[in-house]
C-alpha cells in the first residue's frame, strides 16, 4: 500500500452512538441478528478512517448514510429481494422514486428523505445531479445481479469491473467528499479524462478490496458477483492462488492512482484551470489518496471481513420488514 495513512476522526465514538439513535429514530429496530452483524460492520469505522478531518456534523451525516446503505445491501446480497428480479425491481423502483421527492411509505424510504434532505441542503443543482445519478447507478446494480442469478448467468471479468465500479457505492461518497472539502466541482472539471480515472481508480481498488475481504463467506452463500470467484472460476485455480491473483490486480489499482494523481496536475495545467476550480481538483487529488487508505485500514479492522460470521448466512429475511409498505 503506497499511501500513507491520515489516521481516524476523532469524532467515531459520537457518531457511533449518533448512528444507533439515528437508526432507533426512525424505526430501524434492527433484529438481534441484524443488529449483531451491524455491530461487527462498523460504518463509523469506515467512516472516520475515509474522512479523518470532517466536522461532527458531516461525520455523523455520512455514517448515516452507509448505515442506511449496509442495510440495503444485507437486504439484495442475502435477502430474498436479491433472488427475485420483480421484488427487486419494485423495491428499487420505489427508493429511486423516494430519492427524487415522492412520498415515503416504508420504514427504508422514510429514512431516505431525511438524509436527502440533510445532504442536499445548500448544494448546487449540478452537485445533485451528479450524487443523484451515483446513488441510483448503484441501486440498480442489485437488479442486474438478480436478474442474472435468475437466469443462471455470471458476467466475464471484464464486464464484472464496469459492474463493480458501481455497485461497490464509492462513487456516492466521492461526492459527499465534496461536501465535507467545501468544493463544488464543475462539468468541465468533472469532465477532465485524468479526473475520471482517477475515481474510477479509487472506486475499483475499493471493489477489489471489498471482494478479496468478502470471498469465503460469498463463496459459501454461492454468491458468484465477486472478482476473485470471477477470477477462480476462469483461471481454475485454488482459493489461495486466486486471492493472490486479486491482491496483485490490487497492487496495479494502487499504481494507476498514482499514475492519475500525475495526470490530473498535468490536465489542469493544458486546460489553464485556475482559481477556486483548480483549488478543488488539487483537494480531489490530496484526499482520495487517503480515501484509498482509509477503505483499505478499514478492510483490515472490521469484523465482518476479518472474522465472517458465517451464522449469519442462515438469516436472510432479518432486513425484509423495512422496506415494506
Amino acid at each position: 500500500m503506497p499511501f500513507q495513512s491520515a489516521g481516524c476522526n476523532p469524532g467515531i465514538e459520537e457518531t457511533r452512538k449518533a448512528a444507533w439513535e439515528w437508526a432507533e429514530s426512525n424505526g430501524l429496530a434492527l433484529s438481534p441478528t441484524a443488529r449483531k452483524k451491524m455491530i461487527r460492520t462498523r460504518p463509523e469505522l469506515w467512516i472516520s478512517l475515509m474522512f479523518p478531518t470532517a466536522s461532527q456534523q458531516h461525520l455523523d451525516l455520512f455514517c448515516q448514510w452507509l448505515f442506511w446503505a449496509f442495510l440495503v445491501d444485507d437486504e439484495f446480497d442475502d435477502g430474498p429481494a436479491g433472488r427475485d428480479p420483480r421484488m427487486c425491481e419494485a423495491t428499487i423502483d420505489r427508493l429511486v422514486a423516494v430519492l427524487d421527492g415522492e412520498q415515503p411509505r416504508s420504514t427504508m424510504e422514510y429514512a431516505l428523505v431525511g438524509l436527502r434532505a440533510r445532504t442536499y441542503h445548500d448544494r448546487s443543482a449540478r452537485w445533485i445531479r451528479q450524487f443523484r445519478r451515483d446513488t441510483v447507478s448503484w441501486l440498480w446494480t442489485y437488479y442486474a445481479e438478480a436478474v442474472e442469478r435468475a437466469a443462471g448467468q455470471v458476467p466475464t471479468r471484464n464486464e464484472f469491473v464496469k459492474h463493480r465500479r458501481d455497485s461497490v457505492a464509492m462513487q456516492p461518497f466521492l461526492d459527499l467528499h465534496e461536501i465535507t472539502a467545501g468544493i463544488d466541482l464543475p462539468e468541465s472539471a468533472r469532465s477532465l479524462p485524468a479526473y475520471v480515472a482517477l475515481r474510477n481508480a479509487v472506486t475499483d481498488h475499493s471493489g477489489l478490496c471489498n471482494d478479496i475481504c468478502s470471498f469465503e463467506k460469498e463463496a459459501l452463500l454461492g454468491y458468484e458477483h465477486n472478482a476473485v470467484r470471477l477470477i477462480q472460476r476462469d483461471s481454475g485455480l485454488t482459493f489461495q492462488e486466486a486471492v493472490d491473483e486479486a491482491g496483485a490486480q490490487l497492487a496495479e489499482i494502487a499504481d494507476r492512482v498514482q499514475r492519475a494523481e500525475k495526470e490530473v496536475i498535468d490536465e489542469i495545467e493544458a486546460a489553464g484551470i485556475n482559481g477556486r476550480t483548480r483549488a478543488a481538483l488539487e483537494r480531489c487529488v490530496q484526499d482520495y489518496r487517503g480515501m484509498v487508505r482509509g477503505d483499505f485500514d478499514y478492510h483490515a479492522r472490521a469484523e465482518r471481513y476479518t472474522r465472517p460470521d458465517l451464522l449469519e448466512i442462515d438469516e436472510r429475511k432479518s432486513l425484509s420488514s423495512y422496506f415494506a409498505d
